[in-house]
């Protein structure tokens, strides 16, 4: 018993790997054909930190968070970055920040969120400049 449900929480976490990861990539296109921004980075890691997507949005810096959900989720994609994960994320953005050079004149922190429906990616919606962090967000190093 205890083997099969091993086997199928495989499974699962496999396909919500996959299905993220076709997330990430509807959000790099969308991004790039409604946007116009360069994608700096893919899945950048920092110790067991990692920024979805890092972007040049003209002379802003954009660390984007890529949610991907089914349709009808519960919660929004939005809403699921809890405190934890706001951490996780700063201590990244730091870490990137601090080998950027030269230093950007602005940054921003953007959320995308991915519906899925029928093995496909559908709506995309994109939260620009959300307000996760302190003021202070954007001046420190």
């Amino acid at each position: 018993m205890i083997d099969r449900l091993k086997a199928l929480a495989s499974r699962l976490g496999g396909e919500t790997l996959k299905t993220g990861a076709a997330g990430e990539k509807a959000a790099e296109r969308h991004l790039v054909s409604t946007r116009g921004v360069q994608v700096l980075a893919r899945n950048w890691r920092h110790g067991k930190d990692e920024l979805d997507l890092v972007c040049r949005d003209g002379d802003i810096l954009v660390f984007v968070e890529v949610k991907t959900r089914g349709a009808g989720a519960r919660v929004p994609g939005y809403f699921s970055v809890n405190k934890r994960k706001k951490k996780a994320l700063m201590r990244a953005i730091r870490a990137y920040r601090a080998r950027v050079s030269p230093k950007p004149k602005a940054v921003r922190f953007d959320i995308v969120e991915v519906e899925w429906a029928g093995g496909a990616p559908g709506k995309v919606r994109h939260f620009e400049n959300v307000p996760l962090f302190s003021k202070g967000f954007a001046r420190s190093p």
